[in-house]
């Protein structure tokens, strides 16, 4: 670009009078660093939520806390051991995690309703890992201790991620794609208790999903004593729920009381089914020290051993392959449960704390030995529908754990395991996507609905593991796909008329194509001959630019003349790449190219543009220069609604808007591989005509005009940037019938009165 046409330029984008059509880098770093002490202060406050309301705490929210605490007490005790189970710990290590994360998440929590600890899916993703560590290096750490690790790193990783802000990374993976391994992960979880339920034994239960449901049928005949423990356990646990359900439709009034009755069915099912155990396991004690079922036994009271850990750098470096998936299951399922709540109870958290508080929660269990807790869906739908207040009421909770972990340890004793595996199923067969659910996947998106099958089959037909690995990357290459493959229209004219027979008419621009949206027998009128309009519907960036390109590259040589005299033009003169017609039909060609109208504009509709890239711009301008050498002469180019700043900047860059004869239109408008001159075309050096000098420059700028009551809606300097689109094809259509006036429109720019 020539150094006058660089001057017009920066006068343009850099000049104070001309702000409000663009922004100068200065005056961006200025408007957007604040006070750096303020931010700091403003920082660490933000760390500890709970200092903005615990001085604003009364009474009137204590009972609500009260209640939820207790409600969710009484059934985290004997969750949290049994989830114990499904991670291959002894159960005091769930009552641990329980004590721990119900404690410290209120101090740094953003969510009222969510309930840390041990969960079903993160308790089958610790007993895999100690199950792989274990495999690899036999017998050289106990399963507590690799627990404990994983939880110590895992938690400093998500810390890690909240302090630096990094919760956005979150957003890239779906709802479906989440949905989808929780359903497979719950399915998993429910095969591998169902042999726990029944008694059946001889196979591995952490096996892939379907080979567990095989081998659970075919040992159906080998089914123990346990199975009268478990089954009717089970049943009793869907009983009262459906039946208290059911009462409270029919008797609304009382519906709170049958609601504390159905959150009491754990707490009552396993006590009912402990005393029935001990009455029947104390005289059938065998020989050899054996019960008839299977019973917890002991379970040491108060906190064993609370202190550091002995993590060592051999074993994290053991545990280092499965950490991605730990660590994302701890910060996925948490965010999505706060999501979820916050949308329900009409408040908004902080994902970036809500990692903050995981990560605390993790790091300073690990002082207690518990193993990895996150939020729990049921015990979270639990706390919020018992109307919990604020989140103190975890600190009910955890008071609930500790006297359950130092008085009723002798209790813990004789709780049958087949118990614990009905409190399980009953709790995780809620995590299954409902078929309304799994419908409207199908319905909104069904590319969605396919990413939620496949996760659900991985996890099934292979592991947990690789069904996040799967959903995960199935959900980014989506995403991908959609921003590489824009949706974007050639779009024509439709005239409005008021149903009142009023003469006021008003156009709308709708697709060209009938794509089901638009009615069918709506005519759609094509702009004046010679004008194209393209309407963007996603950000133009390095992924998509290309396809854009060549769409609008492809229709203006399928719709547009040609300028060239296909029999006039020599074999020698044409490029490598051109065909050229056929022997002996030239004429023909050129006669078929004659009934083309002359392509004269085009408008580019950015409504839909909210951001733009230098791979971008050099794409606009390859769309330029091949137009126009398919044209043989200058075309216009219009943009209407560019709502960024930044947008405008870089458009104005690349020799847009500006409409200034002494304007050298970059070929590139940043080289990967620089080079000096670059054939430029006969018709462009015409159009341009000679080279002016700044006088000239300044000369042809229009000012903003001063009028009183009035104001420019766009600077007067970019003739070819509008504020609307109907204005902008106005403009591209009153440009057909000027003949070399190509740099600027003579239609005024319009004002607000």
């Amino acid at each position: 670009m020539p150094s006058t046409a660089k001057r017009a330029v920066n006068k343009i984008i850099g000049h104070p009078e001309h702000t409000v059509a663009t922004i100068s880098t200065t005056t961006y770093v200025k408007s957007h660093v604040k006070d750096p002490k303020r931010g700091v202060i403003n920082y660490l406050k933000a760390l500890f939520p709970i200092l903005g309301w615990i001085t604003r705490y009364n009474w009137a929210w204590l009972t609500g806390d009260l209640i939820a605490g207790l409600t969710v007490g009484m059934v985290l005790v004997p969750q949290s051991m049994s989830y114990a189970q499904i991670a291959t710990l002894p159960p005091q290590y769930g009552l641990y995690s329980s004590f721990v994360g119900v404690l410290v998440y209120c101090f740094f929590a953003t969510s009222k309703d969510v309930s840390i600890g041990p969960v079903a899916v993160m308790s089958l993703t610790v007993a895999q890992i100690i199950s792989a560590i274990d495999s690899q290096y036999p017998g050289k750490w106990e399963g507590p201790l690799i627990a404990t690790t994983l939880a110590f790193v895992c938690g400093f990783i998500v810390l890690g991620i909240g302090l630096l802000r990094l919760g956005w990374l979150v957003e890239f993976i779906s709802m479906p794609a989440v949905s989808g391994f929780m359903t497979g992960s719950a399915i998993n979880i429910v095969a591998g208790q169902v042999p726990g339920l029944m008694g059946i034994s001889g196979f591995n239960t952490r096996a892939a999903t379907y080979e567990v449901i095989i081998n659970s049928l075919k040992g159906l005949p080998g089914t123990t004593l346990d199975a009268a423990w478990g089954i009717p356990g089970l049943f009793a646990l869907y009983a009262i729920r459906i039946v208290c359900d059911q009462l409270s439709k029919r008797y609304p009034s009382k519906s709170r009381v049958f609601f504390f009755i159905s959150v009491g069915r754990n707490a009552f099912v396993v006590i009912v089914l402990t005393i029935a155990a001990w009455l029947y396991c104390r005289d059938h004690k065998s020989a050899s020290g054996k019960y008839p079922i299977k019973i917890l036994q002991t379970v040491p009271a108060g906190f064993q051993d609370v202190g550091s850990p002995d993590i060592g750098a051999e074993l994290v470096k053991a545990l280092a392959p499965q950490l991605p998936v730990a660590t994302i299951i701890l910060l996925l399922e948490h965010i999505a449960i706060a999501k979820s709540f916050g949308r329900v109870n009409g408040y908004t958290i902080n994902p970036n704390q809500e990692l903050i508080a995981i990560g605390v929660t993790n790091t300073i269990g690990s002082l207690f030995h518990a193993y990895p807790a996150t939020g729990s869906f049921s015990r979270s739908a639990l706390k919020s529908k018992s109307g919990v207040r604020t989140p103190l009421a975890g600190m009910i909770t955890s008071l609930v754990v500790i006297v359950a972990l130092y008085g009723l340890t002798p209790a813990f004793y004789w709780i049958p395991n087949a118990g614990l595996s009905a409190v399980i199923i009953h709790a995780v067969a809620d995590l299954v996507a409902s078929p309304s659910q799994v419908y409207s996947y199908w319905r909104v998106s069904p590319l969605e609905f396919i990413i939620f099958m496949a996760a659900v089959l991985v996890t099934v037909f292979s592991s947990i593991e690789n069904g996040i690995y799967m959903s995960i990357s199935a959900s980014l290459a989506l995403l991908l796909i959609r921003v590489a493959h824009p949706r974007g229209y050639f779009v024509g004219k439709v005239t409005l008329r008021h149903a009142s027979e009023s003469k006021e008419t008003r156009e709308v621009f709708v697709p060209l194509r009938k794509d089901g949206v638009t009615n069918a027998d709506i005519k759609v009128d094509l702009p004046a001959p010679g004008v194209i309009v393209y309407r963007f519907e996603e950000s133009y960036l390095y992924p998509n630019c290309s396809l854009v390109n060549s769409a609008i590259v492809a229709y203006v040589k399928e719709n547009m003349r040609r300028g060239i005299d296909f029999s006039t033009m020599r074999s020698f003169d044409r490029a490598w790449n051109d065909p050229g017609p056929r022997r002996g039909g030239a004429e023909a060609m050129q006669a078929a190219n004659d009934e083309k109208p002359v392509l004269h504009a085009i408008v580019l509709d950015f409504t839909g543009v909210s951001h733009i890239d230098t791979t971008a711009v050099q794409a606009l301008i390859d769309t330029r220069n091949e137009v126009q050498r398919w044209a043989d002469h200058p075309v216009e180019f219009h943009f209407a609604t560019i709502l960024s700043p930044w947008i405008h900047r870089a458009l104005v860059a690349a020799g847009f808007g500006i409409g200034t004869p002494s304007v050298d239109l970059p070929r590139e408008i940043a080289p990967v591989v620089p080079y000096r001159g670059g054939r430029r075309e006969k018709w462009l050096d015409e159009a341009a005509g000679p080279r002016t000098s700044p006088e000239d420059v300044e000369a042809h700028d229009v000012t903003l005009p001063h009028l009183s009551g009035t104001a420019p809606i766009v600077a007067a300097e970019t003739p070819f940037f509008h504020f609307d689109l109907t204005s902008a094809v106005h403009a591209a259509e009153a440009g057909v019938e000027r003949s070399g006036s190509f740099w600027r429109p003579d239609t005024p720019p319009m004002k607000v009165v």
